[in-house]
């Protein structure tokens, strides 16, 4: 089996150095880049974010699957690619096998990205949001597979919260309950994506990234590590909070008038924001994906400090 796993984990020669000298390295996913962000500005934003996390001492892994392989770590061609092609499948942990198997190619989601990245020793996974329990979940069942998959990974997020278009309060009990950890980064107010302030408080606070990285290693200390801990770094110029509204507001309206359900929602919503809001919260993703980068960065360093 690890004969098997060594042949379909592919690694750049940038990752590979890094991995082999225990060097820093951020785990980047390759969703937003395929369906989170319009072209062409997704394949600049994939640049800048890795421009960034090179900046901060560590080395950049975007995690993807093309053509059946999966890359931990990709070469600007395959980034294009990413960015680019109209066959890439949005793959969530369950999916992964049938993508290898059936030689396809997906952008990873969260929960695909922290799986792989656990497979390939990275320990520290930048995103924007966090999925989490979508509203009206007491009838449909409807919860990312980000909660599930890490309740058993250990791996540091690094999210702006969870996206403001989901249920936050219920997502945060099932944080709980999975026992993920959760710290605001300087705040004690859990962060709502594209709000600074979801309107939920949580219990602990980090003021650097040296103090994230001292409960990171005390978790490994004290075997807590089995489940991922995650760190809520609020966006610093938040969308207007009445147009927030009103877009949400509008776009479930939207989404439920034209059926749309399940796993359909995220993507319809984010481009109704985005088309609602003239802009504004294509502003504010970026600026997500960036700081989160950054914070990652600095807390993969401070680790091998």
């Amino acid at each position: 089996m690890t004969a098997l796993l060594n042949d379909i984990l592919k690694y750049s020669d940038e990752v590979k150095k890094a991995l082999a000298a225990g060097s820093p390295v951020v785990a980047l996913e390759s969703t937003i880049i395929s369906h989170g962000l319009p072209r062409p500005s997704n394949l600049t934003v994939a640049r800048e974010v890795e421009a960034i996390v090179r900046e901060h001492g560590a080395t950049p892994a975007t995690i993807a699957v093309l053509d059946g392989n999966v890359h931990i770590g990709l070469s600007d061609d395959q980034l294009v690619a990413i960015a680019n092609r109209d066959d890439i499948m949005k793959a969530s942990s369950r999916d992964l096998a049938i993508a290898v198997a059936f030689g396809k190619s997906a952008a990873t989601t969260v929960a695909a990205t922290a799986h792989l990245a656990v497979l390939a020793g990275i320990r520290v996974f930048a995103t924007g949001g966090l999925g989490g329990v979508h509203r009206g979940a007491n009838e449909s069942f409807d919860e990312s597979a980000d909660l599930t998959a890490l309740s058993a990974l250990d791996i540091t997020v690094v999210c702006a919260g969870v996206k403001s278009i989901l249920d936050v309060g219920a997502t945060l009990e099932r944080l709980e309950t999975l026992a993920i950890g959760v710290v605001g980064y300087k705040t004690n107010n859990f962060p709502g994506f594209y709000l600074t302030d979801s309107g939920f408080e949580i219990e602990h606070v980090a003021n650097s990234a040296d103090q994230i990285a001292q409960m990171i290693k005390a978790r490994t200390a004290m075997k807590t590590n089995t489940s991922a801990l995650i760190v809520a770094n609020p966006v610093l110029h938040q969308m207007d909070k009445k147009l927030h509204d009103e877009v949400l507001a509008n776009g479930l309206a939207a989404a439920d008038k034209e059926g749309i359900t399940g796993k359909a929602v995220t993507p319809f919503l984010l481009e109704y924001f985005h088309t609602a809001s003239q802009g504004d919260s294509l502003r504010v993703n970026i600026e997500i994906i960036k700081s989160n980068s950054a914070l990652a960065a600095d807390i993969a360093v401070a680790l091998g400090k």
